[in-house]
């Protein structure tokens, strides 16, 4: 399952895709499970594949964008304006490269940068500074030498460039998108290590788009699918770093998979997630319990969506999340697609059906 894993998350991580653009992964997605399921979109382009006819809609739900960036304009000497899809944090952006795809498909080279600081005041120096006041320098020496020469137009997508990469320490890479490659890859890899399995369950597996821009594509798709349970699947930040207690991290490298209880965008099922600790428990699969302060899934809209969804979010914790280069360990990848795949298991009708039993 390693080497699968390793292949599967180099694969992703590497692709482009900022929300709104999100075809290099709904091509890896569909191409992975050709012939798992019935694959089809819905009206905003999330990717669905589903298994089985009977039984509870089961979605495992991951996030196919990334945060990256939108052309807005091109100067008159051929510098690339951008604006930010997604929260970046400024300091981390200086310096760092950047593809810019065109309409045609093809992939710019470029680097984010702004004036020397050997052109600033020493007060601008301690500051940081506004997205507004960078610029992608990508050669060209003119608006029309960006346009005509390299194709590039306003509102074409931006993203990090990040080379999938194992580190010193064995089980630990480090790319770019882990928020939320890891959670594409387990919806992808869930899925086909229960391709010849009798489920209790329909498992409707899916990537969403624009969850970095406001949760927007999981609130159509829970419309379009109508799940009966979802799963949502994430890669969350860590905090088992310099700053943070060590003896209260929620979000350990090494600790396995994360099961969230709560963020200020949903509070879990509570019978679903004492279920989920339950089959981790019962299967040996190595979890750590995440109650957030800050923060929000795909689950902030799913939970509300229809009747009501019982949702549970499942995450492998990374570190640096949201720059170009964040750090996992990826066997708490492997305990979250163990974990899955022991849910779709247990998720029969008669323990759906209790999840949304209040009264007794």
């Amino acid at each position: 399952m390693k080497k699968q894993a390793t292949n599967l998350l180099k694969q992703l991580t590497e692709a482009h895709a900022v929300p709104g653009h999100e075809q290099e992964v709904r091509k890896i997605f569909t191409t992975e499970l050709a012939g798992h399921g019935a694959i089809s979109t819905d009206r905003m382009g999330s990717v669905i594949c589903k298994k089985g006819g009977e039984g509870p809609k089961v979605l495992l739900a991951g996030h196919m964008d990334e945060i990256g960036f939108l052309v807005q304009n091109i100067t008159m000497d051929g510098f690339i304006q951008f604006v930010a899809v997604g929260g970046w944090w400024t300091h981390t952006l200086l310096a760092q490269r950047v593809s810019v795809c065109n309409q045609q498909g093809k992939k710019i080279l470029g680097v984010v940068s702004s004036k020397p600081p050997h052109f600033l005041a020493e007060s601008q120096r301690k500051q940081v500074l506004p997205i507004d006041a960078l610029f992608i320098d990508i050669g060209a020496s003119s608006r029309e030498e960006a346009m005509d020469a390299f194709g590039i137009r306003l509102g074409d997508p931006i993203a990090p460039i990040s080379e999938f990469t194992e580190m010193g320490k064995k089980d630990y890479f480090m790319a770019k998108a882990f928020d939320n490659r890891v959670g594409m890859a387990c919806a992808i890899q869930a899925m086909q290590e229960l391709k010849d399995a009798e489920l209790p369950c329909q498992l409707i597996s899916c990537g969403t788009v624009q969850e970095e821009v406001g949760l927007r594509g999981a609130k159509a798709l829970a419309n379009f699918v109508k799940p009966d349970v979802a799963i949502i699947l994430e890669g969350p930040p860590a905090d088992d770093m310099p700053g943070f207690s060590r003896a209260d991290a929620q979000g350990k490298l090494g600790g396995g998979v994360q099961v969230r209880m709560y963020d200020p965008s949903s509070i879990g099922n509570p019978k679903f997630a004492q279920l989920v600790q339950d089959v981790a428990n019962a299967n040996n699969i190595r979890h750590q319990v995440t109650v957030r302060r800050s923060g929000g899934t795909d689950a902030g809209v799913m939970h509300l969506a229809n009747d009501g969804i019982p949702c549970v979010v499942l995450g492998t914790p990374s570190r640096y999340i949201h720059s170009h280069n964040a750090v996992i360990d990826i066997n708490d990848y492997i305990e979250m697609v163990k974990l899955a795949v022991a849910l779709a298991n247990a998720l029969n009708s008669k323990t759906v059906a209790k999840l949304t039993q209040f009264i007794d």
